[in-house]
């Protein structure tokens, strides 16, 4: 029994979808076929079914790097071998608007769990496999979002403090959006032996006062994550496991 996830090895498969929102997590568990729960601890809810006739999991890890590592290293020792986030993310670049889309090639690691797992080099890297089976299936889905392919940040800040944050940088070296999960899972994913991609709907600008504007609860955000959720079920039963 994996310990935090509170799932048989036996009944996962080699193929996780993985979400903060353990909401979001039912809904995309839901669009599976023989759909059923099959642990449920803390923010860690799972399920498993099929997708175009291949065995997927649905898992979701809570906000932020810690709580989501600790997912993401049990679903490793779970046996999977490919795993997708689904996620949220605020765009660094104007042209990247709310309702677009992101699948994200590497993350730049300002989050804190990272330095504890490798040296401060270590690059946050998705696999290109997944990267190109999500670029694929998001071509073939033919959406109508916009959908970018490039380096996203991952921090542990959501609200501002008193420290300032160097967003300007980031934006000016070309970084598209920023979240709070992908540098952890794409360090873990390499550290152990697993494929790793993740595509993010935008809901909103990252250098924006979140306090002051941030809402999530859009129609046009709904249709992104619904179009990103479909795309990455159809590019994770595409990548060879």
């Amino acid at each position: 029994m994996l310990p935090n996830l509170k799932i048989d090895p036996e009944n996962l498969p080699k193929r996780a979808i993985v979400c903060g929102d353990p909401k979001r997590a039912a809904r995309i568990a839901a669009l599976l076929d023989e759909s059923k729960a099959i642990g449920e601890n803390r923010e860690y809810h799972s399920y498993a079914g099929t997708w175009n006739g291949t065995a997927v999991a649905v898992v979701s890890h809570g906000v932020g790097s810690p709580g989501a590592a600790v997912c993401f290293e049990e679903l490793a020792k779970g046996g999977v071998k490919t795993i997708i986030r689904v996620g949220t993310a605020g765009s660094y670049q104007k042209t990247i608007e709310p309702g677009s889309l992101v699948i994200s090639t590497a993350a730049v690691r300002r989050d804190g769990l990272t330095s504890q797992l490798v040296p401060p080099g270590f690059p946050a890297v998705a696999d290109r496999r997944v990267v190109d089976a999500l670029a694929a299936a998001a071509a073939k889905r033919d959406t109508g979002l916009h959908v970018a392919e490039g380096v996203t940040l991952t921090m542990d800040m959501f609200y501002s403090g008193v420290v300032e944050f160097p967003h300007k940088l980031y934006q000016q070296a070309g970084v598209l959006a920023v979240e709070m999960e992908n540098a952890a899972l794409f360090v873990i994913a390499a550290l152990r032996g697993m494929r790793a991609g993740s595509i993010l709907a935008i809901d909103g600008y990252a250098d924006a006062d979140l306090l002051e504007t941030y809402n999530p609860h859009t129609e046009t955000t709904a249709k992104a994550i619904e179009a990103e959720a479909r795309i990455a079920l159809d590019a994770i039963v595409a990548v060879e496991n």
